[in-house]
């Protein structure tokens, strides 16, 4: 698993994964990301899937509420609840 801060990681794989035209130190960790990054439902499954493969971790359908997506900080958080339910 990679030992680099989750936040840092949710950044680098929003610019990865969904090609964003920026670096992911331009990405603010509470910025709404639908509204800043133009993320959208198809691109956040694809954030959802590194997420999955990075963190040996999986997401269910209960998961899934704009207010666990809304922002890195908070997508972070629910990868750490996901990390934690699975030790």
């Amino acid at each position: 698993m990679n030992e680099q801060p989750i936040e840092e990681r949710v950044k680098e794989l929003m610019v990865e994964r969904l090609f964003l035209k920026i670096t992911p130190q331009e990405i603010e960790t509470d910025a709404p990301i639908m509204e800043a990054y133009g993320v959208d439902s198809v691109s956040l499954f694809e954030l959802v899937a590194g997420l999955e493969e990075e963190y040996d971790i999986t997401f269910e359908d209960t998961d899934f509420s704009i207010e666990s997506f809304r922002s890195v900080s908070s997508i972070a958080d629910l990868v750490r609840a996901k990390i934690a339910a699975t030790e």
